[in-house]
C-alpha cells in the first residue's frame, strides 16, 4: 500500500521506490524482476507487478535471508592459519554416541562434505600389523587406518580447496607407526605438507597453501605438532608458532573465565584446539562461541549431533563460501589491540551496530515431524535469537498465531545492539506452540557483518517460507 498508492499492482515507477528504499537495489533492476516474476502476460506488457507476481518475488532466490556473494570464498585467504576459525571435527570416525556407537567411514565422509578442515583420527596398534582407528577403551568397533586414509584422500578437497588437518592422536607401537607413515605415504603422498618451518618465522603459513595436508605424526610433522600447555607465560616464552595445544571443553572454559584477554593475545600466533568433555557420551556439542570469542580457531565439534550447535557452526562457516575458514575479527588479529572475550560493553574501537528485523509472515508452514496430538492445526510463533560475545546474546520471540500454518501474519518488529558484528549470528526458529512443549517447524542461522544489507527477506522450510524486512546501521549515525 505504501508503494502501490493503494492500487493494487506496482507499476514501474513504484517499483523503483520500493527497490531502492527497502532493497538497496538499483532503480534500472525493475523492469527485469517484472518479466522473471509477473505471471500475467497483460502485466509483462503493460510493465506492471500484481500481488502474485510481487509475492513471487518476495520469496524467490533473489530475497533469501543468505547473502548469494557469499556462496564463494570471499574473504581475504592471505592471513597465517592462526587468523582463522577452522572448522573441526571431533572423533570423526564415530557417528553415534562416543561410548558403544558404531563407527564407520561415512563420518568422515558427511563431515569433509559439509567443509570440515581438520578431522581427527586416533590410532591404535591392530592385528596382523595393520593400525586401526578406534575411541580407545570403549565398545565402538574399530576401522582399518588405511581404509579410513583412503576415504580422506578421496574426499578431502571435494568441497573445500583450502588446507586439511589431520590430527593423528597416535597410540601405535614403534612397529606400527612405521606401517603407518607408509600408508600415509602411499595413500596421500604429494598432498602431504612437508615443507620445515623456518626458525625465525612468527606466523603459520596462509591457507592458500592449497591442496595439501597439515598432519601431527612425529616422523612426518612440519607444522600443528601438539606441546603441552602448562600457561599463556609459559607458551608465549618457548612455545614455536607451528606448534598445537589440544585444550579439552572444562580446561578451555576455565582458561576463558579466568584469562579472557590474555587467551585472546595466545591465539594471535598460535593454534589452539578444544574438544568436548569425556562426560559428553551421548556426542552433544559445547557452544563453539564460547571458544570462538576467545580466538580458539578449532573447537571440534560432534558432526553427527544436529541442533543448535551444529546450525551454529554451518552458519558460521556458510558465510565464506563453506571452505572451512573464516577470517576472525580484526581487533583479534591486530598486535597492539586488546580484546576481552566475556565483555558485556561495547567493545573499544569497534562501533557498534543496530539490527532491526521485522517478522511478517509465513506461508505454508508444516505440521513438525512426528507430532500427531493436535491433528493438522499448527499454532506457529518464531523466535529470533542473536549470539556472539556476552554483550550481543539475547533472544525475542513474536506472538503465537493460533490454527494458521498457511498465512500466519506476524508483523512485528525488533532491535538488537551488535556490539561486535563481526562475532555475531542471528538464527530464526519457528515452533508450534503446544502446551505440553513447544515443536520445531524449522529454522535458519547466518552470520552478521559490516556488510549486512537493507532489504526484504525469506527462508525456506522446504516448501514453506517465511518472509522478514532487516537493516543494520551503525549506531553512532544515529546521532546526526
Amino acid at each position: 500500500v505504501q508503494f502501490s498508492s493503494n492500487k493494487e499492482y506496482l507499476d514501474t515507477k513504484d517499483l523503483c521506490r520500493f527497490l531502492e528504499a527497502e532493497q538497496g537495489m538499483a532503480h534500472d533492476t525493475a523492469l527485469k524482476l517484472i518479466q522473471a516474476h509477473e505471471p500475467s502476460a497483460q502485466g509483462r506488457q503493460q510493465a506492471f507487478l500484481s500481488l502474485d507476481g510481487f509475492s513471487s518475488y518476495l520469496t524467490s532466490p533473489e530475497c533469501h535471508l543468505f547473502d548469494r556473494d557469499h556462496k564463494l570464498v570471499c574473504q581475504d585467504m592471505s592471513q597465517p592459519l592462526s587468523h582463522y576459525f577452522i572448522s573441526a571435527s571431533h572423533n570423526t570416525y564415530l557417528i553415534e554416541d562416543q561410548y558403544r556407537g558404531p563407527s564407520d567411514l561415512s563420518g568422515y565422509i558427511r563431515a569433509l562434505r559439509m567443509g570440515c578442515r581438520c578431522v581427527e583420527v586416533d590410532v591404535w596398534d591392530g592385528d596382523g600389523d595393520e593400525p586401526l582407528v578406534c575411541a580407545g577403551h570403549t565398545l565402538s568397533p574399530p576401522l582399518v587406518f588405511h581404509c579410513v586414509l583412503e576415504a580422506i584422500g578421496r574426499f578431502a578437497f571435494v568441497s573445500s580447496d583450502y588446507p586439511l588437518i589431520l590430527c593423528l592422536e597416535n597410540h601405535c607401537s614403534l612397529r606400527q607407526q612405521k606401517v603407518m607413515v607408509g600408508h600415509l605415504l602411499r595413500i596421500l603422498g604429494d598432498k602431504l605438507y612437508r615443507d620445515e618451518p623456518k626458525e625465525g618465522d612468527m606466523y603459520l603459513p596462509s591457507p592458500q597453501q592449497k591442496n595439501v595436508s597439515l598432519n601431527e605424526l612425529s616422523d612426518l610433522v612440519t607444522l600443528c605438532s601438539s606441546v603441552h600447555f602448562v600457561d599463556f607465560q609459559t607458551s608465549s616464552r618457548t612455545q614455536k608458532p607451528w606448534e598445537m595445544c589440544s585444550l579439552h571443553e572444562a580446561l578451555a572454559l576455565r582458561l576463558a573465565g579466568e584469562n579472557p584477554g590474555d587467551f585472546v593475545n595466545h591465539n594471535k600466533h598460535y593454534l589452539t584446539r578444544v574438544y568436548p568433555s569425556p562426560m559428553r557420551v551421548d556426542s552433544s556439542n559445547m557452544n563453539p562461541l564460547d571458544l570462538w570469542k576467545c580466538g580458539c580457531q578449532l573447537v571440534a565439534m560432534n558432526f553427527q549431533t544436529a541442533g543448535l550447535m551444529m546450525d551454529l557452526v554451518a552458519a558460521w562457516f556458510r558465510q565464506n563460501g563453506n571452505c572451512g575458514y573464516v577470517l576472525r575479527p580484526e581487533i583479534m588479529r591486530q598486535e597492539v589491540s586488546y580484546f576481552s572475550a566475556d565483555t558485556r560493553d561495547s567493545v573499544p574501537g569497534v562501533s557498534p551496530q543496530l539490527l532491526h528485523i521485522k517478522v511478517i509472515s509465513g506461508q505454508n508452514l508444516p505440521k513438525p515431524k512426528g507430532s500427531g496430538a493436535k491433528g493438522d492445526v499448527v499454532d506457529p510463533y518464531v523466535y529470533v535469537e542473536v549470539h556472539g560475545i556476552p554483550a550481543d546474546c539475547t533472544e525475542r520471540r513474536t506472538r503465537t498465531v493460533t490454527h494458521n500454518g498457511d498465512n500466519p501474519i506476524f508483523d512485528e518488529s525488533f532491535d538488537f545492539q551488535i556490539n561486535l558484528p563481526e562475532l555475531a549470528m542471528v538464527r530464526f526458529v519457528v515452533l508450534d506452540d503446544h502446551f505440553i512443549g513447544d515443536e520445531f517447524i524449522g529454522g535458519l542461522g547466518l552470520g552478521l557483518d559490516y556488510r549486512f544489507y537493507v532489504f526484504f527477506c525469506c527462508f525456506l522450510i522446504k516448501t514453506s517460507n517465511v518472509l522478514f524486512h532487516s537493516h543494520m546501521v551503525n549506531i553512532q549515525a544515529l546521532h546526526f
